[in-house]
């Protein structure tokens, strides 16, 4: 952390700082008035709400876990100030230098971007919208709606300008803050149907043009002297943590996106369990905020849980999915890291390909230690000690690769927001990187089980968060049934939507979340299909294809992703996708095929370079090495109809730009459906 800490411009108030001009100096934060935090909770009887300024009544219990104190964002934010003032809370590289606000920088700042925001006519319990990729303005807007009294709400930056519309109007956002004039023009160009919209603040660049009610962040940041700080204090006492500060749209991926409310007691006592359950410690922990923050992970891992644990936020580079990553990482060497499936497979890519290029000798040793490495992992599994030659595996291999990946001081690796393959879990913990999943959804606030570096098992998602409980219902001969949810971390219900609340959650306050999965004698949860998901074959048998799909892609490494077909057909087929290179400026897919599947074709005597001169070519050796994989996959189906009769190899990868993915990467399964309808009826109408 030398190279970071030397290298710093410390920010004021953050427009200032980044022009360059002295920032306004800070008053102590002792001595900002704010009015006694009683805490208090809104009356409440009901467990779930539509309604934005209700508040609900708390999964609260005598002891243990769910009695904790509740809380609202603004009171543990301002315990954590008051505590630690002058530790860091936010820094960004901007000009190839560290721009830095302390944590007592930090509460002022959003201070100012409160009472601008109330300045531009932010109503209580009506949102602001924010579009763009993460930053301390990004944070700041965040936080500071909170604060101000209004609701949270973030937006996809692939989103489309359909779905913003949607969004903002449903959020009844009064504010838009937009990263650049890229998504600016989105926003203009719907601006007319958003009937709240009062104000645009544009945080990076500078306005093409000068258009009404359009702001930059630096003209916004000096709205604030035109409030008292008396308006701020009366938004602050009107919150409760029983009440909604934050909405979170699911991508929709199976519909209209659905307006997740989430509490700040939500956000607080999750916050709280997580830092319980993977021993987070107080002041000592770091973190490089990547991933979308309108997603609930990002959202618990860069806001909430800093905020708890008073811990440093460093932003990573916009381009860093497309490269930039692990320098962020091996500069700030972060503590706890979450990443989605696809960077690990990117990662796994890159590792693997190092991997070929090593010396006969080194390319021994890396196998050698390897094989420990794994052994090891087994070994933490049943409890026992590390095996011998552990020691110097971790010397000669095992630490190269941790540093290599900038991840040579983190204690958590976490993985979650779909399915992590257990081929690619391995190969990690085969290198001493200890990735582990995390299981949850929005409606829960992110994380509801989990595994940790000393209790995991390949293939589970963990066992509960402290404080959560988990039940399964109607179970099949295998225990397989609906996982439900209990706890202070299920949602207060969907934003006007009763009747889905209703589907959601039950009069005891469970969380239905449609995922199907068992719970094992050590109390590990499974996921073995989604209830929604499930294939009804013509016969009437009931075949799960996510089970299938990880089986296939665990036999074929070659295979980014693959979608199993068979609903009202007399057998299932199966749609692949192959590794290919992806494009950097817009992650769409390429044609040519990943340095991994290269190599591959060409230890199968294969020269194709690209997906379209394999299809043409149909290659023998490479089509029977597909279908030994699919052989390999279909041995352990549930039951012969789940086997798969066909395949296809498509001409491109399923991607988030190509509509396949949704923005947390999950799969449309009806996009792809409609896409490749053609195939598809290619595949049932020949005879088997």
């Amino acid at each position: 952390m030398t190279d970071v800490i030397d290298k710093t411009v410390v920010a004021g108030t953050s427009p200032i700082a980044m022009d360059g001009v002295q920032a306004d100096e800070i008053n102590g934060v002792q001595s900002i008035k704010v009015a006694d935090i009683t805490d208090e909770l809104a009356p409440a009887s009901d467990i779930w709400t539509t309604e934005r300024q209700d508040g609900v009544r708390l999964h609260m219990t005598d002891s243990g876990p769910g009695s904790l104190k509740p809380t609202t964002v603004h009171s543990r934010l301002l315990a954590t100030v008051r505590k630690v003032p002058d530790n860091l809370a936010l820094a960004v590289k901007r000009n190839d230098e560290w721009i830095k606000w302390t944590y007592e920088q930090y509460y002022s700042d959003l201070r100012k971007v409160a009472k601008g925001l109330i300045m531009l006519g932010l109503e209580p319990y009506n949102g602001v919208s924010i579009f763009g990729f993460n930053s301390p303005e990004w944070l700041m807007s965040d936080v500071g709606a909170i604060l101000a009294g209004g609701l949270a709400v973030g937006l996809y930056t692939t989103s489309s300008e359909d779905v913003c519309e949607y969004v903002i109007s449903n959020s009844k956002s009064n504010v838009v803050v937009v990263e650049d004039n890229t998504q600016l023009q989105k926003i203009l160009k719907v601006r007319d149907n958003l009937r709240d919209l009062k104000a645009i603040i544009q945080y990076t660049g500078e306005l093409e043009s000068k258009l009404e009610n359009v702001y930059t962040w630096k003209e916004f940041m000096e709205l604030h002297t035109d409030q008292p700080d008396s308006i701020l204090e009366e938004r602050i006492n009107m919150q409760a943590p029983n009440k909604c500060c934050s909405l979170i749209y699911t991508s929709g991926t199976t519909g209209t996106p659905k307006g997740a409310m989430l509490s700040h007691d939500n956000l607080m006592w999750t916050s709280a369990m997580i830092s319980e359950t993977y021993g987070l410690s107080f002041c000592r922990e770091r973190v490089v905020s990547y991933l979308p923050l309108s997603h609930i992970a990002a959202q618990i891992t860069d806001i909430f849980l800093p905020i708890h644990n008073g811990s440093p936020v460093y932003f990573a580079q916009p381009d860093a999915l497309k490269g930039s990553l692990v320098a962020t990482l091996g500069e700030v060497r972060p503590t706890y890291f979450f990443g989605v499936p696809r960077v690990w497979e990117k990662m796994r890519d890159k590792l693997e390909s190092g991997e070929k290029q090593l010396s006969w000798l080194k390319r021994k040793i890396n196998v050698w230690a390897k094989g420990k490495g794994i052994e090891a992992s087994n070994r933490r599994m049943a409890g026992l000690p590390v095996p011998f030659g552990f020691t110097p595996a971790n010397s000669l291999v095992f630490k190269k690769v941790r540093m290599a990946l900038g991840l040579d001081q983190a204690r958590i690796i976490l993985s979650g927001a779909a399915p992590l393959s257990v081929e690619t879990q391995q190969f990690f913990h085969s290198l001493n990187v200890g990735v582990v999943q995390v299981y949850g959804e929005t409606e829960n606030t992110g994380p509801h089980s989990t595994e940790v570096p000393t209790h995991f098992r390949f293939g589970s998602v963990g066992s509960n968060m402290r404080g959560a409980e988990s039940k399964i219902i109607e179970p099949d001969a295998d225990g397989n049934g609906e996982i439900c949810m209990h706890g202070r971390h299920v949602f207060m219900g969907y934003l006007n939507l009763e009747e889905k609340t209703k589907e959601a959650i039950d009069g005891e306050g469970w969380l239905h979340t449609g995922d199907v999965g068992k719970i094992d004698e050590d109390g590990f949860l499974f996921i073995t299909a989604r209830i929604k998901d499930v294939i009804i074959t013509e016969g009437g048998e009931n075949v799960s294809p996510v089970s299938i799909e990880n089986q296939v892609k665990a036999a074929l490494p070659v295979i980014s992703n693959c979608m199993l077909l068979g609903d009202r057909q007399k057998y299932v087929t199966l749609l692949i996708c192959l590794r290919t290179e992806v494009d950097p400026t817009t992650t769409a897919p390429k044609d040519d095929l990943s340095e991994t599947v290269l190599k591959w074709c060409q230890s199968l005597g294969c020269t194709s370079s690209t997906v379209s001169e394999l299809l043409q070519e149909r290659h023998e050796k490479v089509w029977e090495a597909i279908q030994a994989g699919v052989d390999m996959a279909n041995t352990k189906a549930q039951s012969r109809v789940a086997q798969i009769k066909k395949w296809r190899v498509l001409p491109s990868d399923f991607s988030i730009p190509g509509g396949e993915l949704g923005p947390t990467l999950k799969l449309k399964r009806n996009v792809v459906l409609h896409k490749y309808e053609h195939i598809i009826q290619e595949i049932y109408s020949e005879e088997s």
